[in-house]
């Protein structure tokens, strides 16, 4: 595609739905893109589904549209997915995906293989929301759809720190500013600002991580009966990866979390010498390079074991 609207035309019902877990991203894309069909394709009777966002996207227009679980049968004449890299990654509405009379992926994840009718991957851009931005007419994307896309691209960037971003990312980042968004407030809202509960936390973890592989790879974990403890799930446990991987000397952070009694989610991040996604796929998730992730079953060490396992190999050949 060159722009969204090739894909608009005679549709009068469009569903569009993000990845489970929803981060800032994959909401922002969803959202970006309901909010300009909205208000640009008013004809459209548009839905959005996601699964249930975090509170940090408050700011987001609109966002208290959004449908968390499928309502009854229905049969959409197009359905789009956004920064969702496989079918089964895909939340809350996978049955109106099977049903809609033509479906759209639009993505930057390298291991998305296409799963849609029509699929606009993008697997070296920083964000879907940059992928996004070049499906949209640049003059119609105003405050609101601004919003929605640098909130999206300030989280798969790190705030425009990773390797992923680009002249582009950023040339695009300063026409989404020009629409007067509070761009700072967005960076400390949604994606610095934590509770006193989940720097609480963050400390645990920090303070019981380990180094394994000669100090080249960090892991930190959070058992189930310490996140009752603390009152947390999953969504209060953003960033702390990303502060394992800043650790000197290392080149591969890990942090897992039970999910269920020996269900972990794993998250990978690199600092450049290993490819997580490689890592992640491996073992049935996706991401990027730089950062991955996926689900495994088993006791903590054996996933910590089988993880380290893979990332060592990469070491290894690196050496080499």
């Amino acid at each position: 595609m060159k722009n969204i609207a090739e894909v608009l035309d005679h549709v009068k019902t469009m569903g569009i739905a993000g990845h489970v877990r929803p981060d800032g991203d994959c909401v922002g894309s969803c959202m970006a893109l309901y909010l300009y069909i909205r208000k640009y394709y008013p004809d459209i009777q548009a839905d959005v589904y996601l699964d249930d966002p975090k509170p940090i996207f408050s700011h987001i227009d609109r966002i208290d549209e959004i449908k968390t679980k499928a309502e009854g049968e229905k049969v959409y004449d197009l359905f789009v997915t956004c920064d969702v890299s496989a079918k089964d990654r895909l939340a809350v509405a996978a049955e109106y995906f099977d049903s809609a009379r033509k479906t759209v992926c639009i993505d930057h994840h390298v291991s998305n293989k296409g799963f849609a009718d029509v699929n606009h991957v993008k697997g070296e851009v920083s964000s879907a929301c940059e992928v996004l931005y070049g499906l949209l007419d640049p003059e119609k994307v105003e405050i609101t759809v601004a919003t929605a896309i640098y909130t999206g691209m300030v989280h798969d960037t790190g705030v425009f720190q990773y390797s992923s971003t680009s002249p582009e990312t950023m040339r695009i980042a300063g026409e989404l500013m020009k629409t007067g968004l509070p761009f700072s407030q967005i960076i400390d809202h949604s994606f610095y600002e934590k509770t006193y509960i989940q720097n609480q936390v963050m400390g645990r973890v920090l303070a019981e991580s380990i180094m394994l592989q000669d100090g080249k790879c960090i892991v930190g974990y959070m058992r189930k009966r310490d996140m009752e403890f603390y009152g947390v799930d999953g969504k209060d446990l953003d960033g702390i990866v990303s502060q394992l991987r800043l650790t000197r000397g290392v080149e591969v952070a890990i942090f897992l979390y039970e999910i269920e009694t020996q269900t972990f989610k794993v998250s990978l991040r690199s600092n450049g010498k290993v490819d997580v996604s490689k890592v992640a796929v491996f073992f049935g998730g996706g991401g990027h390079m730089r950062a991955a992730g996926c689900d495994l079953c088993g006791s903590m060490y054996d996933v910590i074991n089988n993880i380290t396992a893979e990332i060592e190999h990469q070491l290894l050949a690196e050496e080499e």
